[in-house]
């Protein structure tokens, strides 16, 4: 078997998403595999200088990308035979190919259950001894400490990059929580990022401009020793202006359909209670039968009734009380987006407001020698006030400084000193 029809799985898999492959300078609605350099990583010198250098060829192939919602939270999509990618890699080790998959399932913190899933692959054998080997074969302990994600916010509104950064690298295993599941010619990564109180308020925050954001997400193990630098990125992938709606919809396996799951906690949990109660009384009916002197009194049959009762009502306000826990932390978490949304609009209007302020203190006090020793621009004098290039100093009490005052704190919270 040729090469090129070795790979044709490859291809067919990469252009068989609810999404498109388009190219990395144009891809709407798409994902596209950037290119390495857009990367820093740790450069073979970093445990001396900490320079870091452009991230170069990765060590995996694209295999695929997946834009998928479900009924609940998806995961061990490779564990499930009837996966696309899983069946692709049944077909191509039947066919006579050794590959190993990698996915990257994150998880989103959403009533929808989206998940946005990275599929590398190696169609060489990993090396012994590698870090990818030694990832691969080792323990959930070195798997947190080692795998690295890093993201770059390509394009998007200013609140997200603020909120984000130039380029965020986290230890995915430190900062949130990841479950591993290995099989012969696999590995998956599913990252549940609702469980960190921060991650899941950035999610929310980039989720509600998703539409309009351009992101390139790498892939890493992180090297902790001399020999394992300088750091290799596994893959890397791209998506661009995503629609939810275009979100294809996934479906678990027929064990765990959700036709299975329509009923809800008390109803699933009354209705097994309900029958081990049938078959006390038809068992309690059989002994009727045969032997009245062992009949079952009235009042026990009442009693137990009371009992169940009682046990139905304990059960309804535990789960009550879940679903009121349930609810005070999805309004803690919708509080924390707020208030970041409202500081990150606090710091704009205050960076915008910088020039303003000084261009009305040189109109009032151009000529004055007091100047220099009110405003002060530059960091000497403290660290900066916002983001950016100024801060200001106010360190005399003349009206001229009073003006002053009153022009910084008016143009850049609307407080009018005088009236305080």
């Amino acid at each position: 078997m040729g090469k090129g029809e070795a790979d044709a799985w490859i291809d067919e898999l990469k252009f068989g998403g609810s999404i498109p492959l388009l190219e990395p300078e144009n891809c709407p609605n798409g994902w596209a595999t950037p290119p390495g350099d857009k990367f820093k990583v740790r450069g073979p010198d970093y445990l001396r200088d900490k320079v870091k250098i452009p991230g170069g060829e990765f060590l995996l192939k694209p295999l695929g990308f997946d834009w998928i919602k479900g009924p609940k939270k998806i995961g061990e999509v490779l564990n499930h035979s009837h996966h696309r990618v899983r069946k692709a890699i049944d077909k191509a080790i039947a066919s006579g190919s050794n590959p190993f998959v990698w996915a990257f399932n994150l998880q989103l913190p959403c009533k929808d259950n989206y998940s946005a899933i990275a599929y590398f692959v190696a169609t060489e054998p990993i090396q012994d001894g590698s870090l990818m080997d030694l990832f691969v074969k080792g323990d959930d302990t070195i798997r947190n400490s080692r795998l690295k994600l890093i993201a770059n916010v390509v394009k998007g509104p200013w609140i997200v990059k603020t909120a984000v950064g130039d380029q965020a690298i986290c230890i995915l295993g430190r900062a949130v929580c990841c479950k591993y599941f290995v099989g012969p010619n696999f590995i998956e990564v599913d990252v549940d990022i609702g469980v960190s109180v921060v991650a899941n308020a950035i999610v929310h925050l980039a989720f509600s401009y998703i539409r309009t954001l351009t992101v390139d997400l790498a892939f890493l193990i992180e090297s902790q020793s001399e020999l394992e630098l300088p750091e290799k990125i596994l893959g890397a992938v791209r998506f661009s202006e995503l629609n939810p709606d275009s979100a294809s919809l996934y479906e678990p396996p027929s064990e765990e359909n959700p036709s299975n799951l329509q009923s809800s906690l008390p109803t699933r949990l009354w209705k097994s209670i309900g029958q081990g109660f049938s078959q006390l009384l038809h068992h309690g009916s059989q002994d009727l039968s045969v032997s009245t002197s062992e009949n079952v009194n009235a009042k026990k049959l009442e009693a137990l009734e009371d009992e169940m009762e009682q046990l139905k009502v304990g059960v309804e306000e535990k789960y009550s009380g879940m679903e009121g826990k349930l609810s005070a932390i999805e309004n803690r978490f919708g509080n924390f987006e707020e208030l970041m949304k409202k500081m990150l609009e606090m710091q704009s209007k205050a960076s915008s407001a910088i020039p303003r302020v000084e261009q009305q203190v040189k109109e009032i006090h151009e000529d004055d020698d007091e100047l220099e020793s009110v405003f002060h621009p530059g960091p000497s004098r403290g660290a900066p006030l916002v983001g950016g290039s100024g801060f200001f100093s106010i360190t005399t009490q003349s009206s001229s400084a009073g003006r002053i005052k009153q022009i910084v704190f008016h143009s850049l919270f609307q407080i009018d000193l005088y009236h305080c």
